[in-house]
């Protein structure tokens, strides 16, 4: 019975590929969507279960009036009948509402909600450009997607279970004093009026707490999570004490604005307190005026002073749940800054897969200087034939990263193009483009999981046979058998920390480059590729890249000048400009900018294996 109510609802479905909309309102609409076939059932057992119990609170008054009336020798045979009657109601009908109340919002709702919040978020995030994540730390990024599930999930599940439950029984409650005597009513409408304005103050000030509250949440576990992510460089830098400090300010800062909000919790509670005794005084004393002017029976008394006592702890009930209905709303205004910003890359409305057959690579006026008046590139006109291997040299800042990005469209370019075997690569897809682009990048990350998972990373559905032959010829598969982590994981089923921190960079390069092998995609970018392996290691490694290369579009970055040397054709960009292109020997016979950069690591090389004086 439960899975029955709990798969009515997939919160993973893949159709729902709308992006989080910004407004709070508009956004708990959109998470609501996929429930609203159950949502009028949800509202209907909910306002039957409150009615159903201010109802029998009035009935005990009536049974109280009925056993005064009739005796104790005559109530059963006068009043058999509907006293069955009610046991009904209270062994099955009342049973029955909540139960399937609760199958509705804990089984159908809750157990989906929260999951489907997150997955979304994710999903978002993921679609997200490189460069929305340099600018912000992730463990907010994840903070804020771990913590939207629950806060929306609390949020609609009170909405429903309190909220709606509340305001019907404060309803019902209105009827059964208005059947026994409007006076009784009135007083109790006008608290019900004062408590709402004293509600809304708080919560008014709860969400706007609440808000900066999760801010600083969020925050203090980027900053610590931050030092996780980087815990060489903090050891490498003895820079223990200034991550302590760096957290220190942030932990302050959350606990100044939790006293803060503690604060207004403990003012809130006074204040409750005050008003019910307020509902005390105007209902139950009217009442028992009443009863002694003989206007209402003694059962009416009871259920009058019954409705009293329910609501009047009822009372803080419904302000503790308003306050974290609010304070859950700041929670998830605070994540829609991050979880419902628009993707800065995105692909053309019904873009195609793009289609590579010979893997030509042409770039036209090409442009970017991040929004500012110079650094990247500047009109780079380029023409890379099939299959030719292209190496990219120049010095620091010349645009040869940003020339990268660009290709790989981490970023669009504010002036020109890209083609790829004709096609401008802005109006295909993101992913078409990348799955035929394999790149070894300079500093190498690795997710944390096996040897296998990160090589298979660039071709899933490769055989073991073709991921083994792809580490041998990255001359990875020697030290992968190896290997063995902490859980006594061995050889390709050993994890690698991290991104990779379990393993060597020229470990970590190395299955970068079995992984790219494994990929075989038409295009090869080497991005200072072999920069973290040994000089022996490196030219075996060149070996195999230069058989890898056979048949495919290439273009190499390297400071290192001897790794492309033997490349078709060099390009060598200066302040974002092509400066020389043309053979190895033909650049140093021109004595150009390339000449002097050859020169100089050559020089340097020369001063390094000098005997020392």
């Amino acid at each position: 019975m439960f899975r029955a109510f709990e798969n009515l609802v997939d919160p993973f479905a893949a159709d729902r590929m709308d992006p989080p909309r910004a407004s709070l309102r508009a956004y708990l609409m959109q998470q609501m969507a996929p429930y609203k076939k159950w949502l009028p059932l949800m509202f209907a057992t909910g306002v039957l279960t409150a009615l159903m119990e201010s109802g029998l609170i009035f009935y005990s008054g009536r049974v109280v009036d009925l056993m005064a009336g009739t005796g104790a020798a005559a109530f059963w045979a006068a009043h058999g009948t509907e006293m069955l009657l009610a046991l009904f109601c209270v062994l099955i009908l009342r049973p029955a509402l909540t139960g399937l109340n609760h199958l509705l919002l804990e089984q159908t709702l809750s157990s989906n909600l929260q999951e489907q919040v997150r997955w979304q978020a994710h999903r978002h995030l993921l679609g997200q450009s490189a460069a929305f994540f340099q600018n912000d730390f992730a463990g907010r990024l994840s903070n804020r997607v771990m913590q939207m599930g629950p806060a929306v999930q609390d949020s609609v599940h009170m909405l429903f279970e309190a909220i709606l439950f509340a305001v019907t029984y404060m309803i019902g409650a209105v009827l059964v004093l208005s059947q026994i005597d409007w006076r009784l009513a009135v007083p109790l409408v006008l608290w019900v009026g004062l408590y709402i304005l004293y509600v809304r103050h708080v919560a008014l000030n709860v969400a706007a707490t609440a808000e900066k509250w999760s801010d600083a949440r969020s925050n203090a576990t980027g900053r610590i999570v931050d030092a996780y992510g980087n815990i060489e460089t903090v050891k490498l830098f003895a820079r223990n004490q200034q991550e302590q400090v760096y957290a220190l300010s942030a932990l302050r800062r959350l606990r100044a604005r939790y006293q803060r909000f503690l604060r207004m919790m403990t003012t809130l509670a006074f204040g409750s307190i005050a008003i019910n005794g307020v509902l005390i005084l105007i209902v139950v004393a009217p009442a028992i005026w009443l009863w002694m002017r003989g206007q209402v029976s003694v059962g009416e008394v009871a259920a009058a002073s019954a409705l009293t006592i329910r609501l009047n702890g009822m009372s803080g009930w419904i302000l503790w749940v308003t306050i974290r209905l609010f304070e859950n709303m700041g929670v998830i205004r605070e994540g829609l800054r991050s979880l419902s910003a628009p993707h800065g890359i995105t692909d053309a409305p019904g873009a195609p897969a793009l289609l590579v057959g010979r893997a030509e690579v042409r770039i036209e006026g090409l442009t970017h200087h991040y929004g500012n008046a110079r650094g990247g590139v500047s009109g780079i006109d380029l023409h890379i034939p099939a299959g030719q291997r292209v190496g990219i040299a120049g010095p620091s800042g010349a645009g040869k990263s940003t020339l990268i990005n660009l290709l790989l469209r981490f970023r669009d370019p504010e002036g020109g193009r890209i083609l790829i075997d004709g096609q401008d690569i802005r109006g295909v897809t993101q992913d078409s483009l990348r799955s035929q682009v394999g790149v070894v990048t300079q500093n190498t990350s690795l997710i944390h999981r096996s040897v296998r998972a990160n090589i298979l990373y660039g071709n899933p559905g490769a055989s073991e046979a073709e991921m083994i032959a792809a580490a041998k010829r990255a001359e990875a598969h020697e030290f992968i058998m190896a290997l063995r982590d902490q859980a006594g994981r061995t050889g390709y089923d050993a994890h690698v920390g991290e991104r990779g921190v379990a393993l060597s960079g020229g470990q970590r390069q190395r299955i970068a480059i079995a992984r790219v092998v494994l990929k075989n995609a038409p295009v090869l970018i080497l991005d200072e590729a072999t920069s973290a392996l040994d000089s022996a290691v490196e030219e075996e490694i060149q070996k195999t890249l230069m058989d890898v290369m056979q048949g495919k579009t290439v273009i190499a970055i390297a400071h290192r000048l001897s790794t492309i040397a033997r490349m078709d054709r060099i390009v060598v960009l200066q302040d974002g400009r092509v400066a020389e292109d043309g053979s190895h020997q033909a650049l140093l016979a021109g004595q150009g900018v390339y000449a002097g950069l050859w020169q100089r690591q050559a020089g340097t090389a020369e001063r390094v294996l000098e005997p020392a004086g």
